[in-house]
């Protein structure tokens, strides 16, 4: 038993301290999400560079300022947005991809019913359904997580990730 206590920061594209490696007695307190900010702030808005990967599935750091491209998914995607606010616009297309694997880019102008859009902000999150076209909106820079699999936009910079 120790006296020590431990505080949890969150960080932000503003605010943050690189992670790094650390030796714990496995409590799971000590584990955070690390080096997204950093990340995102060496990264051009909605590049999706992948953070994290776990056989075909990955999480992927994007830098969410000013309007992204229509993207679409063959299946559901995840999305949590770390810092700053968002409008994701949703369509409903006319043809959806097909069974791809990850993200692909869905044109200039999506055909299909337009569906509404939600706001995330900092901590909030949303699902992006498969079949469907979606596209983000910022007016300030923020950070976005993309639950996903490993696709044609993802983009791997282990060695910017892990040395830099």
């Amino acid at each position: 038993m120790t006296d020590t206590a431990y505080h949890t920061v969150f960080g932000s594209l503003d605010s943050y301290r690189k992670g790094q490696i650390e030796i714990t007695s496995g409590s799971a307190h000590h584990y955070a999400f690390s080096n997204v900010f950093d990340v995102a702030s060496r990264s051009a808005p909605y590049v999706k560079v992948v953070a994290g990967k776990n056989l075909e599935y990955v999480i992927e750091v994007m830098r969410t300022e000013g309007q992204s491209p229509w993207f679409a998914c063959a299946h559901d995607e995840f999305t949590i947005q770390m810092d700053g606010e968002v409008q994701i616009e949703f369509i409903k297309l006319d043809v959806p991809p097909k069974s791809g694997r990850g993200t692909v880019n869905a044109g200039a102008q999506p055909a299909g019913r337009k569906m509404g859009h939600v706001v995330l902000r900092k901590g909030h999150q949303a699902l992006l359904p498969a079949g469907c076209a979606y596209r983000f909106t910022a007016a300030e820079p923020g950070v976005a997580l993309v639950q996903t699999i490993l696709g044609e936009l993802s983009v791997e910079r282990w060695a910017d990730i892990c040395l830099h």
